[in-house]
């Protein structure tokens, strides 16, 4: 017997030790197939109805089902098919041939199952676009032949597996927006084959390892925006010289660039924005010859910008170099390639002149050169830029004169000069700007008229000529500007009378002609406004006359300034009625008689009145500024008023003991009950409203001492209650739930004071109403007022929510939402920041009027104070800033807001919209640059048509703005509830169908 006819019995024996692998065959395939779709809930629509065990022999041929030569299953491609489930019923043990899964675009969830590493022939896996969760299983390193792996925009918490460097074929890796924590494995370095690496919105942490660039020389695309890494950027980033997309905004690195970026010769995008960078930019980017977008704003660089840069960049669209230290002058070379477009320095230290190819640049649109310290002669410091569409050149130290040659620049639409040392005349060729929206000049030396071409600026919105030496009368021409909303002609030397012609502005929010030397009375024009809301201020004037009694018709003004005139007369009675004034001033003018009852008046301060030696207030008898009431009166009057003045105290004196008699039967009821209740409790507090009281007790009765049939809501701190009281008053009950130690937690107890102390205080229609509260039992208990159809999202995503919130409904909802965060934010004070604003906080009254609710983590702003707190929000809602350094401001609610409002516009949440925002500017990066802005509106309802389809247009235009990656980019909520609230008329610089989002967000730069 020989020696391989020995080993031969042994050899079959190893054999029948290793693991057995059926075969595929087109039943197995196609019942495994069957059974996952069995257990989508809901089920799968009749797209795939081709799959069932009575067709397997058209296997091949099934919705989304492709074979190769041997007739096993090859891929299983569903995007966007509206799968709704798991992974957890397909096995994937049964599709050894498998060379492609897609199921991106759909609704599963749960975890990825582990047993997607038997995949051994898998190249392509996408599951773009679901709600997986939990790992990243293990399992994905045994694919060594996957060349594309997209799990983008999921759920999934966890780190990194180390084991996924093992995928050495990979050439595209995308893990973004997800919640993806830890440091970046030193296996991935082993991915030589990288192009294209994708890990932004998440919470990676740790430092970038000079083995990544060593080793990724294939590396086209690298984006680690939005995390939390830390430490330098290695040189060995110099080895990538493919690289044409480099993104690292939005995190902690420190140090300095590394001279060696002068090596990336393909880059196009050099994105570093804000993180910690300091020192100066290396010379060597000049050398970078591809380069069309730079953006390193918000660091703490300093030093000068390099001589030659720009020099060699004939491509350079965009320079941002915003909110850093630097100093010295602009390089002369700055648009030597005439492609600049986009250039915004502002809040540094740049002095000197302007490059003369910056002033001959004709393709700039935007320019921020506000906040250094120019000192320049701005006469002829710009030449005639056709395509500028905004300017902002504030807070330097320009001198000279407005040339007429702004006139020609017929595209603009923002002009803010502001805060300069600017002197002579508004030139008159201002007027040819017919797309002129906003236009600042305060606060500089201007003399002259105003011209009356300045009525012939029909698209106007805001002007702002404060603070200057303008003289003469107001023209008639300004009650053309139908479309304005803020005009501020204050603190001028401005004379004649206020225009009848002013009652024209009929979307005018804010008005302020204070410290001028207007004559005259105050027209009755004026009570005409009557979209007037923030402010009317005609303070320190010469105005004469008395206070015209239809400025009640000023329903919704809320500042009203009157003070230091020559008013005289009584004040009418009738602006009682004005409740929604917060602050009033008619000090120092010759006002007499009583003040007039009423909230407004008796809650106003003493100094609002002081300088008026005719005013008493009835309530207190005695004019703290001079005269007493009575002695104003006729001897007679002062007869029939003691008479009448005796006969009422009788009356009032009856009427108090009644009341006094009532309210001592009640306490004696009230005290019982208390009583009677402590026998129980050890303490208890009563929950009161206003006029009304009740106890904890009703409200026990009312839920059956807080019974689940009851519970119309749960959330991570407890459960919320509807209770039908005794009265008929319907309340809702939010019961936040304490350990049986019945110590309260103490986070639980922060969101509750913090929550208590925010709702008492504001007063608002659109912020929910807080009745009362109470801590007892170990738990604590918010009595709110009961909002009847329930949270916003709620509604959209309910059966019926798409027909219910028509396109107009939706744009009241979005207003309603941003006056409600413009209240928090500037009128109240300290200002209020929600922090967690989202559909699920947003309630809706049977008329679907919304009310901004909870405030469990709410922050006070109070200034001179840090602001740096703990991330606190809900995911996909929250600023990105706020994730990576914590610091709140106002900006964060902004964000928020700008993604609700894109929600509420798509019907779905704007993560993958978001996404891509920051490269929407070129369709290399953009996934569909030319994707129409008509096809994100949400699917369920018609395109809106009209004056409605415009206003939309412009609600996703605000969003846009407000959901920009620089804080300091994105609108305050004042002016963004002005613009919405202004848009009763506007407009669409193109139809609604061929408007893309590209575009929209050009426009959404433009217009805030």
């Amino acid at each position: 017997m020989t020696k391989s006819t020995a080993t031969h019995p042994l050899f079959l024996c190893l054999l029948s030790l290793l693991p057995f692998q059926a075969s595929p065959s087109p039943t197995t395939e196609a019942q495994a197939l069957v059974k996952w779709k069995n257990s989508l809930s809901p089920p799968p629509p009749s797209s795939l109805s081709s799959w069932s065990l009575t067709n397997i022999t058209h296997l091949c041929n099934w919705t989304g089902i492709a074979c190769n030569n041997g007739e096993s299953v090859s891929e299983i491609s569903l995007p966007g098919s509206r799968l709704n489930g798991t992974l957890d019923a397909l096995d994937f043990a049964l599709f050894p041939n498998l060379t492609c899964f897609n199921v991106s675009h759909n609704n599963l969830e749960g975890p990825i199952p582990s047993s997607i590493g038997n995949l051994f022939q898998l190249r392509f896996m996408d599951l773009f676009r679901n709600f997986f969760e939990g790992p990243i299983p293990r399992s994905i390193g045994q694919l060594r032949n996957l060349e594309k792996l997209n799990l983008r925009l999921n759920k999934l918490t966890s780190l990194i597996p180390s084991e996924l460097g093992l995928c050495s074929n990979l050439t595209y890796l995308a893990i973004a927006q997800n919640s993806i924590f830890g440091e970046l494995p030193l296996s991935l370095s082993n991915l030589v084959r990288l192009s294209k690496f994708g890990a932004s919105d998440n919470f990676l942490s740790g430092e970038l390892l000079p083995d990544f660039f060593t080793n990724w020389t294939e590396l086209v695309s690298l984006q680690l925006q939005n995390n939390f890494l830390s430490g330098q950027i290695p040189t060995e980033i110099g080895s990538l010289t493919k690289l044409n997309y480099l993104f690292m905004y939005n995190n902690s690195l420190s140090g300095t660039i590394p001279p060696e970026v002068g090596n990336l010769t393909s880059l196009t995008y050099f994105i570093l924005s804000i993180n910690q960078l300091y020192g100066e930019v290396p010379e060597t980017i000049s050398r970078l010859a591809n380069l069309q977008w730079i953006s390193l704003f918000t660091n703490n660089f300093s030093g000068g910008i390099p001589r030659d840069f720009g020099k060699y960049s004939p491509s350079l669209s965009d320079v941002e170099f915003a909110d850093n230290s630097f100093t010295g002058e602009l390089p002369p070379d700055l648009c030597s390639g005439f492609a600049l477009q986009y250039f915004v320095v502002d809040g540094n230290n740049f002095t000197g002149p302007l490059p003369d190819c910056l002033k001959n640049c004709s393709g700039l649109t935007r320019l921020c050169l506000d906040s250094n310290q120019f000192t320049i002669d701005i006469t002829n410091a710009f030449g005639v830029h056709p395509n500028l569409v905004y300017v902002s050149l504030s807070n330097n130290q320009f001198v000279g004169t407005l040339s007429a040659r702004w006139g020609d620049s017929i595209n603009l639409t923002y002009l803010q000069i502001d805060g300069n040392k600017i002197s002579g005349r508004i030139p008159p060729e201002l007027g040819k700007l017919s797309q002129l929206r906003v236009l600042a000049l305060s606060n500089n030396e201007l003399t002259g008229r105003i011209p009356d071409e300045m009525g012939d600026l029909g698209e106007l919105f805001r002007l702002n000529l404060s603070n200057s030496h303008l003289a003469g009368d107001i023209p008639l021409s300004l009650g053309k500007l139908s479309k304005l909303s803020y005009l501020d002609l204050s603190a001028n030397m401005l004379s004649g009378g206020i225009p009848d012609e002013l009652a024209n502005f009929e979307n005018l929010l804010s008005l302020n002609l204070s410290n001028n030397n207007l004559l005259g009375n105050i027209p009755s024009e004026v009570g005409k406004l009557s979209t007037l809301q923030l402010l009317l201020d005609l303070s320190h004037n010469s105005l004469a006359g008395s206070i015209p009694s239809n400025l009640a018709k000023l329903t919704k003004l809320e500042n009203l300034n009157l003070s230091h005139n020559n008013l005289s007369g009584m004040i009418p009675a009738s602006l009682s009625n004005m409740e929604s004034i917060s602050s009033i001033d008619l000090s120092y003018n010759k006002l007499t008689g009583p003040v007039p009852s009423g909230r407004i008046f008796q809650q106003a301060p003493e100094s609002a009145f002081i300088g008026n030696l005719g005013l008493c207030r009835n309530m207190t008898g005695l004019s703290p500024w001079g005269t007493s009431c009575k002695s104003t009166h006729h001897r007679k009057e002062v007869l029939v008023g003691v008479s009448v003045g005796v006969s009422c105290l009788l009356l009032l004196a009856i009427l108090i003991a009644v009341i006094l008699l009532v309210l001592w039967r009640r306490k004696r009821l009230l005290d019982e009950e208390i009583k009677h209740l402590k026998k129980h409790e050890k303490s208890e507090q009563i929950i009161w409203e206003m006029l009304r009281k009740f106890t904890f007790s009703d409200i026990a009765k009312a839920t059956n001492d807080f019974s689940e049939e009851y519970c119309i809501g749960k959330g991570g701190f407890g459960s919320i209650y509807k209770a039908v009281l005794p009265s008929s008053q319907i309340v809702a009950v939010k019961k936040l739930n304490a350990p049986e130690s019945g110590n309260v937690p103490t986070v639980n107890r922060q969101s509750f004071e913090n929550e208590i102390h925010v709702l008492t205080q504001v007063r608002h229609r659109n912020v929910i109403k807080l009745h009362g509260f109470c801590s007892m039992r170990g738990c604590i208990y918010l009595v709110y007022e009961f909002v009847e159809r329930g949270s916003l999202a709620k509604v959209l995503y309910g059966g019926t929510g798409a027909a219910e919130l028509d396109w107009g409904t939706r744009v009241k909802i979005v207003q309603g939402v941003a006056h409600a965060i413009a209240y928090l934010h500037h009128n109240c004070s300290p200002p209020i920041v929600h922090r967690d604003i989202t559909l699920n906080n947003i309630l809706l009254e049977s008329d679907l009027e919304p009310r901004l609710s909870d405030f469990g983590i709410a922050r006070l702003l109070n200034s001179g104070l840090s602001n740096w707190t703990t991330v606190a929000g809900s995911y996909g809602y929250m600023a990105p800033e706020l994730a990576t350094t914590m610091r709140v401001t106002n900006k964060c609610d902004v964000y928020s807001f700008g993604v609700v409002t894109l929600e509420i516009i798509m019907g779905k949440h704007p993560g993958d919209l978001l996404s891509s925002l920051s490269m929407m500017k070129t369709s290399t990066i953009s996934e569909d640059p030319n994707l129409l802005l008509k096809d994100v509106l949400d699917p369920r309802l018609p395109l809106p048509t009209g004056q409605l389809a415009k206003k939309v247009v412009f609600i996703v235009m605000a969003a846009l703005a407000c959901t920009r990656t620089r804080p300091d980019s994105r609108p305050d909520m004042h002016f963004v509830a002005q613009e919405l609230s202004a848009r009763t008329q506007t407009y669409l610089f193109e139809p609604l169908g061929s408007i893309t989002i590209s575009k929209a967000i050009e426009s959404s730069g433009l217009k805030f």
